[in-house]
């Protein structure tokens, strides 16, 4: 009996969750009807998702439809930007709304959304692009235009939402990121209490300054809500901003022209901790533990109309005084608090907002530090009016905060500064409106990064002006490297402000400079302790700058460069030298040319001159000209050169890629030798040709020419003297020291050996001065180590052939004109036939002898 109940409840059991799996798949096409129907009939605009889900076990007995990739994207004045995006969108409902009438509209209980982008955006004409709601329209009353979907929402979430709001007209910019919200409440009543939590971080700018920064935000809150009246009105709330805690008071109604506020906030207690609260948590932590005295507070309220025109009137007041603070473990103690700051719009018109610092001063030891500043009309033309002055010994900095360093801070820092200026005047470089006085020092200063890599300043003063920035002194040294700087910086607020390019002049003088102590390291290989580039090296698009250099030393990679000058143009991502000079492989090297980093794949354009340069340390040192002319070890003695060059960089460490440059060399040999060991190629070279002796070879004042492209040098003909042998060499070898030359040797005949001597010896002066040089062919392939070379003997002996064959043939025609005469006898036909046989005989002699002469190219050298 139980066991067939227990059957007959496992197979209703099993028909319902059949059932369950089943239905998504029978409602789905209905959802998406209801989804784009909703879509279509409430909004003007492009909307698209990529699927629409039916899921009854995420929330069940309720249902769930999920929607994936969710975009509304406007029409114009806004054509093409992103209203709203997200990731994920799930609907709440009861299952039993799955089975209403096709016109029947769906009840949505519950909202939630993940990885959403909200984009609310005015036009110059005032225009948002979130009035994407289709106008009214006239109705019949009739069942088929109720609403596809109502909302009977009793709670929603969001996730991880980006909200940007930007106004053109106003140049407010407000970014809230990390958004996270919620909110229980019954919308089916007209009045209802909801309750939320929120978490975001703020970002607020107007106009091209900055205000906050991803300030974190914390609400709880119990919002009155009346939904006739579109009031929301504050009943209980915490909010944190950062942890600082503020209590509102008061309502947001929304009207049709704008929207009204009416609120009142506070810290609730004037504790000195409040202030703390404002610092990010990192360096708070146990807020509980930090020593206070004295008093901060905030207060203030927001009352008005929003609108087109207006904002709401507002006072913000932050104050403290005589406070102090001290961290638990930490020495010393900041004291002598004094916070004085108002912002505020009296009027409704935001252009009169104002930030007034009228005190900011603190003391730590017998260091005192005072600011204060000023900045009004902060929509049409900012104006600034500020005040430094003070010491601050950075050593206490760490020891009063705890501020995070891997390497503690030393230095004095001095200041005495005022500046008044509007950043209409700062836009157009009207640097006569701008009104700077006043000196800043840094003295002894210390400091160590993450890479332990250190930096000391001996000194550094800046003197302002009306004009402009002079830096006075700078004095500091770094790894092996030590440098004196003066100069004058101009547009130092439009950069700082207006994100314009920083100018510059400057003069640098140094001992020694060391390359790798102003390269940035990227991140270590846990297997080498190598430093590996993170992201490619660009040179700053916003610098502006020229710097006259002087250095008795440069170390760059594994070079020592010495009496270095030159001047550096920094410029549209592009560093170009000019008249830069160096002492350096026992030579001088000039060069002018450029490195740009501007597109995808930076690039540089070079002009080199050598003078006096060593070949063996420059073409063992360069890889480039090692590349170009595999010379090092094989050829001593000085180089003057002239070399243009062009090319790709590598984008991690700024090096030529070899495979990409192109360019030419022209270059003249001075006071050489020849290490002819030292080349496989020479020794296999010599080993072939006997008749020169290249360790005797005399190259000064050669002159070679080449051009490079692709991985490819092409040398032009060029020709080598060795006694009253020459040889003409030309061809082309590639990066990967493939090679392709041909080499023609013009050898005199005497150089053919003892036969060769002892032959034209017998032959008559007039004979021998007769006789032209032999070209011998070589043709050289392979690699520089690995050489073939093959020589082409057949023509030579064709050639010395030639010639002796045609000296015998004159001879001969000689004799037969003197016995013309006797040849005209009876017997003259057997005569011209022993005559043939004689010339026959000779000629085969010739060749012979020719053959003999020729071998002995491989006899002794000379």
């Amino acid at each position: 009996m139980f066991k067939k109940i227990a059957i007959a409840i496992g197979i209703i059991l099993a028909l319902f969750t059949a059932t369950l799996f089943g239905i998504p798949y029978f409602f789905s096409d209905t959802i998406k009807l209801k989804i784009t129907e909703t879509i279509n009939k409430n909004l003007d605009a492009k909307v698209h998702f990529a699927e629409a889900d039916l899921s009854l076990f995420s929330d069940f007995p309720n249902a769930t439809v999920s929607i994936e990739k969710l975009a509304i994207i406007n029409k114009a004045p806004f054509e093409g930007d992103t209203l709203v995006a997200l990731g994920e969108l799930n609907l709440q409902m009861s299952i039993k709304e799955l089975f209403k009438g096709k016109n029947e509209p769906i009840s949505i209980q519950g909202i939630d959304s993940k990885d959403g982008y909200i984009n609310i955006l005015f036009n110059k004409d005032g225009i948002g692009n979130y009035d994407i709601a289709l106008k009214d329209q006239p109705k019949e009353n009739n069942d088929a235009d109720k609403d596809p979907m109502a909302l009977q929402i009793q709670h929603y979430k969001i996730e991880n939402f980006k909200f940007r709001y930007f106004d053109e007209r106003s140049k407010i910019k407000m970014v809230i990121d990390s958004l996270n919200h919620e909110g229980t409440g019954d919308f089916t009543n007209s009045k209802l209490d909801l309750k939320t939590k929120s978490t975001a971080l703020v970002s607020l700018d107007l106009d091209k300054m900055n205000y906050m920064n991803k300030v974190a935000l914390t609400l709880d809150a119990v919002l009155g809500i009346d939904l006739e009246q579109s009031k929301y009105s504050f009943k209980e709330n915490k909010a944190l901003i950062n942890q600082l805690p503020l209590e509102f008071n008061g309502f947001i109604q929304l009207l049709e022209k704008g929207q009204q506020y009416d609120l009142t906030f506070k810290t609730p207690t004037s504790s000195f901790t409040n202030f703390l609260g404002l610092i990010p948590s990192a360096y708070t932590s146990g807020l509980s533990e930090i020593k206070t005295t004295g008093d901060f507070s905030i207060i203030g309220f927001a009352k008005g109309l929003y609108t087109d025109t207006t904002v709401p009137k507002f006072d913000v007041a932050i104050t403290s005084n005589n406070a102090s603070f001290q961290y638990p473990r930490l020495p010393k103690s900041v004291q002598n608090i004094v916070i004085n700051t108002k912002i505020s719009n009296e009027t409704g018109i935001l252009n009169d907002t104002y930030l007034n610092i009228n005190q900011l001063s603190f003391r730590i030891d017998q260091d005192v530090f005072n600011a204060k500043g000023k900045i009004e009309n902060v929509v049409e033309n900012p104006i600034v009016d500020a005040a430094l002055k003070g010491t601050i010994n950075l050593a206490n900095l760490s020891q009063a905060y705890p501020i995070k360093l891997d390497k503690p801070l030393r230095g004095i820092l001095k200041a005495d500064v005022t500046t008044h200026f509007d950043m209409a005047s700062i836009e157009k470089s009207q640097y006569q409106n701008i009104q700077n006085a006043g000196t800043m020092s840094l003295s002894d200063f210390k400091y160590t990064d993450e890479n332990n890599k250190s930096m000391a300043i001996q000194t550094a003063m800046v003197e302002f002006n009306p004009h402009r920035i002079n830096l006075k002194q700078f004095n500091a040294t770094t790894g092996k490297s030590d440098l004196a700087i003066n100069g004058v910086l101009e547009n130092f607020y439009g950069f700082m402000f207006k994100k314009q390019e920083l100018k510059g002049n400057f003069n640098m003088t140094s001992n020694q400079l060391a390359v790798d102590d102003f390269l940035t390291s990227g991140e270590s290989d846990s297997a080498t302790k190598e430093a590996k580039p993170t992201e490619a090296m660009k040179i700053p698009a916003f610098l502006n700058c020229t710097i006259t250099a002087k250095a008795n030393t440069v170390l760059y990679d594994n070079l020592k460069l010495k009496d270095v000058s030159g001047k550096l143009i920094v410029k549209d991502e592009k560093a170009t030298l000019e008249n830069f000079n160096t002492a350096i492989f026992g030579g001088k090297i000039a060069l002018t040319g450029s490195v740009s980093t501007k597109g995808k794949v930076p690039t540089f354009d070079m002009d080199l001159g050598f003078n006096q340069v060593d070949i063996a340390q420059s073409f063992t040192q360069l890889d480039m000209l090692k590349k170009m002319a595999p010379l090092a070890g094989i050829v001593n003695g000085k180089i003057n050169s002239n070399i243009k060059v062009n090319g790709k960089l590598d984008a991690m460490e700024l090096t030529p890629n070899l495979q990409s440059i192109s360019g030419d060399l022209l270059g003249q040999l001075l006071s050489t030798t020849i290490n002819q060991k030292n080349s496989t190629l020479l020794t296999a070279l010599d080993s072939k040709v006997n008749f020169i002796d290249l360790s005797k070879l005399n190259l000064n004042d050669l002159k070679v020419g080449l051009t490079f492209d692709n991985g490819k040098v092409n040398v032009k003909p060029f020709d080598i003297k060795y006694q009253d042998i020459k040889a003409t060499i030309g061809g082309t070898h590639g990066f990967d020291q493939t090679m392709n030359y041909n080499i023609t040797f013009d050898v005199p005949a005497k150089y053919l050996g003892k036969e060769a001597t002892a032959f034209i010896s017998k032959l008559s002066v007039a004979d021998q001065e007769k006789l032209q040089n032999i070209p011998i062919k070589a043709v050289v392939t392979g690699n520089f180590s690995d050489p073939k070379i093959a020589l082409d003997m057949k023509t030579a002996i064709t050639n010395l052939t030639t010639q002796l064959s045609n000296q015998q043939k004159d001879k001969l025609k000689e004799k037969g004109n003197a016995l013309v005469n006797n040849l005209l006898t009876k017997n003259s036909i057997t005569k011209d036939s022993t005559k043939t046989t004689e010339q026959k005989q000779k000629t085969e002699a010739v060749k012979e002898k020719a053959s003999q002469l020729l071998n002995g190219l491989f006899g002794k050298k000379k």
